[in-house]
């Protein structure tokens, strides 16, 4: 599997843990290593980041999106995997939440209250539920339905929010209570005779 095709899964809405055990190994590739520097996003962008991944996972009895650092998985898939063009979308999808906050609060988004967060993040589910109705019914053609990240940036946002917290250790283990393990073993095979080949 390549990493286009990985972003086209973010756009048709595939949900853990319906994923393959090939697509989560995939997807694990994206987790970010112990002391990841942020490359794409900058600090006051990963402060929104990190602020909208927290009132979509939020930390309960497990750790949340924050604690899984969802924020530095967004960053490698906006630096390693998405094109220029679909990375300047996101930017700009992230860019228009500050701008919509600051219309409707005063203040950027990372510095709302969080019922003002709560309520404009709310907003945008309540504008987005029609395409994504459309799309889960098969009314939106199909050049909609592959648009990686360049489609509704909220509908992209969350589905990303998803993948890299249940493609995390913590939410692998901790909130899925799955165990992480190597594909499937299939154990000593009995060799053709004369041929040393199974």
């Amino acid at each position: 599997m390549h990493r286009r095709e990985a972003l086209r899964i973010f756009a048709a809405g595939a949900v853990l843990p319906a994923l393959s055990p090939e697509l989560f190994a995939f997807f694990r590739q994206a987790q970010p290593p112990p002391g990841y520097a942020l490359r794409t996003l900058t600090p006051h962008l990963n402060d929104t980041v990190v602020a909208m991944i927290d009132l979509i996972i939020p930390e309960t009895d497990t750790p949340g999106a924050k604690g899984a650092r969802v924020n530095e998985f967004i960053d490698v898939i906006l630096t390693e995997w998405a094109t220029p063009e679909e990375r300047q979308h996101f930017l700009a999808g992230l860019a228009d939440v500050d701008k919509q906050s600051d219309e409707l609060f005063g203040k950027d988004f990372a510095a709302a209250a969080a019922a003002q967060q709560t309520a404009l993040l709310r907003a945008l589910d309540d504008a987005a539920a029609p395409e994504e109705d459309a799309k889960h019914h098969g009314s939106s053609p199909p050049e909609e339905r592959d648009t990686q990240l360049k489609g509704n940036f909220w509908l992209a946002f969350k589905r990303i929010t998803l993948h890299g917290y249940y493609t995390s250790e913590i939410g692998f283990s901790q909130e899925l209570k799955l165990e992480i393990i190597p594909g499937a073993q299939h154990g000593c095979v009995p060799a053709r005779p004369g041929t040393g080949e199974a």
